[in-house]
Order: structure tokens, then sequence, then C-alpha cells
């Protein structure tokens, strides 16, 4: 798949995502999703989804079909129940990430069997190419105030693979720490805020975000952020 890159610094207001209420489901959409359509928001570079749901208990998304999609999910609060078409039956807990290669196609369902609310973040990236063979991965990760890599085609530092030249940190810092940004220079970028607030720095000045917020931008050189509440969580991704 090819994907025109995007250069513009794009800022998405958490209240100006798109937002979507049943009796067992709250979403908000980053991105055109479902019926939630506007050719402005069609994503950023390969991204094509951020969603964040939260699911009541006994509830949640029966058996459906994808393909050709890499598709991860990355658990806030809660917990969440996989099974598939390929054999795998898991529970997918808080500090775990869950990244399944649709491919030439797959079936699952995600469903909520616990007795609490659970909260995730799903997400959509373009592979490089049709076709490939279904894949499914599953990891906990430790957060803290440094980056943690969750996916790198590569599989450095302990991450899962991608069919994509993308990599996606995550980060949990302090208020008052602030981060090197580990982007290389010239790569698309998307910053997503989790929880919290940060002041995200670089050559064109300084942009504050808060919870739910997120932000386009080319890596031009040096940038940097700093937590400017408790709580703060964040993704970070480098697109191509």
């Amino acid at each position: 798949m090819t994907t025109t890159p995007r250069t513009e610094t794009l800022l998405r207001p958490a209240a100006e995502r798109f937002h979507g209420r049943l009796d067992w489901l709250e979403s908000w959409h980053t991105f055109s999703f479902g019926h939630h359509y506007d050719p402005a928001w069609m994503g950023y570079g390969p991204l094509r989804v951020i969603n964040e749901d939260t699911i009541a208990p006994g509830r949640g998304f029966g058996m459906h079909p994808h393909s050709d999609m890499e598709i991860i999910t990355v658990m806030v609060e809660g917990e969440l129940s996989h099974r598939d078409s390929m054999g795998h039956g898991a529970v997918l807990r808080v500090g775990e990430v869950q990244r399944m290669s649709a491919g030439t196609g797959v079936v699952h369902s995600e469903i909520n069997e616990s007795g609490s609310p659970c909260r995730l973040l799903q997400i959509w990236i373009e592979p490089s190419s049709r076709g490939i063979k279904p894949a499914y991965e599953q990891k906990a990760f430790s957060f803290g105030d440094d980056w943690t890599l969750l996916l790198d085609p590569q599989q450095t530092q302990g991450a899962m693979a991608i069919h994509r030249p993308v990599r996606l940190w995550r980060a949990q810092p302090g208020e008052g720490v602030s981060l090197e940004l580990p982007l290389a220079a010239g790569r698309q970028a998307w910053l997503q805020l989790i929880d919290g607030a940060v002041d995200l720095s670089g050559p064109d000045g300084s942009q504050p975000l808060g919870a739910g917020d997120g932000l386009g931008f080319l890596a031009v050189g040096s940038g940097k952020l700093t937590a400017r509440a408790a709580g703060t969580d964040l993704l970070l991704f480098e697109l191509a």
C-alpha cells in the first residue's frame, strides 16, 4: 500500500473527535470511522484509526472480519477477552498490547467478560503490502518516565513486529518530567494523549496538549515534551 505523506501540523482536540454512545459502549474517534465520516479526517499518513473505547461489563464486539490492516489494541483500564479464527483465545489486561495482522483475512471478537468497565485504544495502521499471512501477538510491557517501544519492524528493544516501517512508543512520565522525542528527522509523527497533560516543544514553539488530544507533525530535529500533570500517559508514533 502507498500513502501520501502529510507534512502539516494537525491538531485534533479531544472534544472535536467524533463521539458515539450506546448502552454498552462509549467511543471517541480521532479519525473517520463507521458512520462518522469527514474527508478532512481520514487519517494521518498510514495511521487510519485511533478509537478510545469504554466497554461495559459483559458486552463487546462479536465476531467480525478484517483484512489488510495492522490492528493494535492498547489496554488502559480493565480487561478484554479476545478470540479469533486463527485459534487464539486470550485475556488482554492493563499494561498489555495486542497486535493483529489481518492480512488475507481474520475474524475475531473482543468481549469484556469482567465485572467492571474496560477502557482501551484501538489503532489501525495500513500495512506496506496486501495479502500477508494473518498473525497475532500479545505482550505485557512496563511503563514509566522514559519511552517504552511497543512496535518496531525489527522488533528491537523487545518490541512487537509490524508490517510497516512504523514505530510506536508509550510513556507515563511523572509531573515535571521532560522527554526527548526519539524520532528520526523528516519522519511523520503523531502524539496521542491518553491521560494527563504535556507541553510539546520544538522549532516552532510550544504546544500544550491534554487528555484525548492528538497532534500530527513532521519531525524536523530536536524536540521534547514535559508532563504537566500527574497520571500523564501518552503514545508516540513514527510513521512512514
